[in-house]
Parts: structure tokens; C-alpha cells; sequence
């Protein structure tokens, strides 16, 4: 199924599944056109303007794309209005509840669940392929000790390109690096938090499940057996599941578009971690934290920051409550609170912190002001409580969540190149800069 001409073959078989329903009439200037309207499997219809400025001269201004559809996927299917959020077909709350980070993974990349025998040498080619080069293990001596975790998660997947160089043609060496990707994303990960303290790294071990063998990688020590904690165990599946992918976000659109430039799959995966880095997208599970510690800093008083994000003149406003998408609630929220309330009452925490988080909690879902404005607790804040409830230093949760992403965008990366209709991404733009102008009659300055 991974090959590429049977995923192109896969993509024409959803072309079939797709409608012409109509055709939408534009008049301008006095002119009649007419575009094609299609309908994809879930009844979301496009209107299609790949040939509007061809027939019309003109093109769509759309701000941050928030009207655009930049492709036809068959990866993720998202409904924000009713909290539905699929991958391939198959519910969140299905995936998470049952099945193996690995497999959620060979769903998105290969496009069916495994077998047992799949998935059994799914893992143990995740796993084999999880050492990383041990030429590439001195650059984490390079980096200053103040350097952000994501920089360094950016740094060292572009270095892979060095020293794993492929044939874009050859599908198995294309395979491979995907193989490689997964699994070394989770060793970087851990090697770059082992050199920020100054502690020797853990190497991978066959035996592990994915989360299971990070956690070794983060928190043994090599003086005494570790042994990793189940419910924690659990708790970091379901984190890496819900963020496996999420439709055409900032990162994963960033990837799809340096990799129609034909860029390697390195280098494309690359610019996917930067984007996500930026506080708006992948930094926002650190923002909750950092927000949390202010107000502890304040007294704890959650009820003043309550009110300051009441008022709309305060300039404040409370980080992890809504969501762009969603508009009644984050499937992924309702998934991590029950895994928050495992992890928490488990482990019996005794944080403030989780204190003034449960008391913002009981707010957003009480608070009139929160309900009517649907200012519900998204993924971001249930995610920085659990990644600080497992152990996770604020500064790695964006890698956490990169991490999780992994086998998202390469899906992503996949389905772009084997697309037919793919060609090198170059939006238009609106000039609204000086017009002809002229330098005669001004003397040279040297």
C-alpha cells in the first residue's frame, strides 16, 4: 500500500468518490462565468478557482487561507461545528481508547490499521532505526546550554539529510527515511534534554513500547534500573495520538508547501518543526503553563486573572480556553482531561499549579460568560498539565508536541508528492505598493 504508484492509484479512486454538484455563477464586469463546485466524502463543497484567473483576470484574496482549500486529502477529517476529529476514517476517541501509538501512526502513513504481524515489525523498524548517527550525537555538544529545545529538534532533523542521503525516485529508500524519522524524533528529543542537564544519554532498547522507551530515554539513570510507570505510559500514548495530525494547520501546510519545491523530506519536516514552535501554534501548551505560574506569583488569586479576561480593555486574556476550529468543544480536550484525572489522581500531585488550573477549569465550564462565548478548555491546557504532571520541563512541551506530529506531516509529505495534481505552491498576492516611479533628474550618490 506504501508504494507510490498504488497511492496514486489511491488517489484517483477518491477522485471518483468526489462530486461535480454544480457550478457557481460569477458576474463581473457584466460577464457571466461559471466554476465547478465539488463535494468531498464528508459533504464539504469547494468552489474550484484553479482556472479563475486564466477566464477572469482576477484571483481570491484570502488573508491566512482561512477560506482556501489548498489540496484534496484523505489523512484527517475535522467537523468543528459538531467536535468530530477522524484520522482516516476512524474516531479519536476510538484510536485513543484502543490502539498503540505505532499503529495510529502506520494508519496515517500506509492508509489501513496493521495486522498483528504489520504492526509487531512496524515497531521493531521503528525501533531498530531509532539510533541516531553517532557522528550526529557530538552537535549536541555545539549548542549553547540557553538553546531552545525546538531549535536544536529543527537543527538536528535537517542535519539528517547529511548524513542519510536517498534517491527521491526509489520508493524504498523514501520508505526508510520515513522509518528513520519516526523513530529518531523521540532519541533526538530525549539526547537534547540528557545534554541540557549535563547527564549522560540513554539509548533506545528493543522491548519498549514508543512512549515507554522516550521515558527510559528522559528519566533513567544509568547507575539503577528504571522502571517506567504505566500510568504515565498511558498518559504520553494518548498525548502523542491526539496530536498526531490536525487537517492543513501552519506546520503541517509549511510542510506540504516546502515539499512541493521538491525539497527532501528532511528538509520539509524541518520547516514543519519551526512553524510549530511559534507561540500561536505549537508554543500555546507552554503559554498555559507560563500563564499558571504568573498567577501563582500573584497569590494565586485565579479570580482577579478571571475577571481581567472578562474585560476586554485588560489586554489579558487566558491561555488554553477555545479554539479556532471547535466550536462547542476539542474532542482531544474531552480525551486528555479524562487521561489528566487518571495521571493526577494516580500519582496523588500535590502542585499549585494544578490547583489554579482546576480552579480556571471549573470557570470555563460553569461561567456564563465562558459558556456563551464557547471559551471551553481546548487541547493546549489539558496537554501542559500533563506533560508537567509526567515530569516534562516547560521548554520541551512544543517538542512534545512535534514529536506526536511526526508521522502527520510525513503523511502529509507522502500524499503531496504522489499527487498528480500537485505543482510547486506560489500564492498571488494584492500590490498595494508605490506605482511607476522614476529616478531621472536625481544625481548618483556613491
Amino acid at each position: 500500500m506504501y508504494e507510490g504508484e498504488a497511492r496514486t492509484d489511491e488517489t484517483r479512486t477518491a477522485r471518483t468518490r468526489e462530486t461535480i454538484m454544480s457550478t457557481a455563477k460569477l458576474i463581473l464586469e457584466g460577464k457571466e462565468y461559471e466554476l465547478p463546485v465539488i463535494e468531498g466524502t464528508e459533504q464539504e463543497r469547494a468552489i474550484d478557482c484553479t482556472k479563475l484567473r486564466d477566464t477572469t483576470g482576477y484571483i481570491t484574496y484570502d488573508p491566512s487561507y482561512a477560506n482556501t482549500g489548498s489540496c484534496r486529502s484523505q489523512l484527517t477529517y475535522i467537523d468543528g461545528e459538531k467536535g468530530i476529529l477522524r484520522y482516516r476514517g476512524y474516531p479519536i476517541e476510538d484510536l485513543a481508547g484502543k490502539v498503540r501509538y505505532t499503529t495510529a501512526a502506520y494508519l496515517l502513513i500506509h492508509g489501513e490499521l496493521p495486522t498483528r504481524e504489520q504492526a509487531i515489525e512496524w515497531r521493531r523498524q521503528l525501533t531498530q532505526n531509532s539510533l541516531i548517527h553517532e557522528s550526529m550525537i557530538n552537535f549536541f555538544d555545539q549548542f549553547p546550554v540557553t538553546a531552545h529545545p525546538m531549535n536544536i529538534l529543527a537543527s538536528m532533523v535537517s542535519a539528517m539529510s547529511s548524513f542519510y542521503p536517498y534517491d527521491a525516485e526509489d520508493e524504498e529508500h523514501v520508505y526508510r527515511n520515513v522509518v528513520r524519522l519516526i523513530g529518531q524524533v523521540k532519541t533526538i528529543a530525549a539526547f537534547a534534554y540528557r545534554k541540557s542537564r549535563g547527564e549522560p544519554v540513554i539509548y533506545p532498547r528493543m522491548g519498549y513500547s514508543y512512549p515507554a522507551n522516550f521515558l527510559r530515554m528522559m528519566f533513567a539513570s544509568p547507575a539503577e534500573d528504571y522502571r517506567v510507570p504505566k500510568v504515565l505510559e498511558e498518559a504520553l500514548r494518548v498525548l502523542l495520538i491526539v496530536h498526531l495530525d490536525h487537517e492543513q494547520n501552519c506546520s503541517t501546510s509549511t510542510v506540504r508547501m516546502v515539499g512541493s519545491s521538491l525539497a527532501n523530506i528532511y528538509a520539509a519536516v524541518s520547516s514543519g518543526v519551526n512553524a510549530l514552535w511559534g507561540r500561536l501554534h505549537g508554543g500555546a501548551n507552554q503559554a498555559v503553563i507560563e500563564m499558571l505560574q504568573r498567577i501563582q506569583t500573584d497569590g494565586g488569586d485565579y479570580k482577579k486573572y478571571v475577571a481581567m479576561a472578562k474585560d476586554k480593555n485588560s489586554g489579558f486574556r487566558l491561555m488554553g480556553f477555545g479554539h479556532r476550529v471547535y466550536k462547542n468543544f476539542d474532542p482531544r480536550a474531552t480525551i486528555l482531561k479524562k487521561a489528566c484525572d487518571d495521571v493526577l489522581g494516580t500519582l496523588g500531585i500535590n502542585d499549585p499549579l494544578l490547583d489554579i488550573a482546576r480552579h480556571l477549569e471549573d470557570t470555563a465550564l460553569h461561567d456564563d460568560f465562558f459558556v456563551e462565548r464557547k471559551l471551553y478548555p481546548n487541547v493546549d491546557f489539558y496537554s501542559g498539565i500533563l506533560y508537567r504532571a509526567i515530569g516534562i520541563p516547560t521548554d520541551m512541551f512544543t517538542v512534545m508536541f512535534a514529536m506526536g506530529r511526526m508521522p502527520g506531516w510525513i503523511a502529509h509529505w507522502l500524499e503531496m508528492r504522489n499527487d498528480p495534481e500537485t505543482r510547486i505552491h506560489r500564492p498571488r498576492q494584492i500590490y498595494v505598493g508605490p506605482t511607476v516611479r522614476t529616478s531621472a533628474g536625481r544625481r548618483a550618490v556613491d
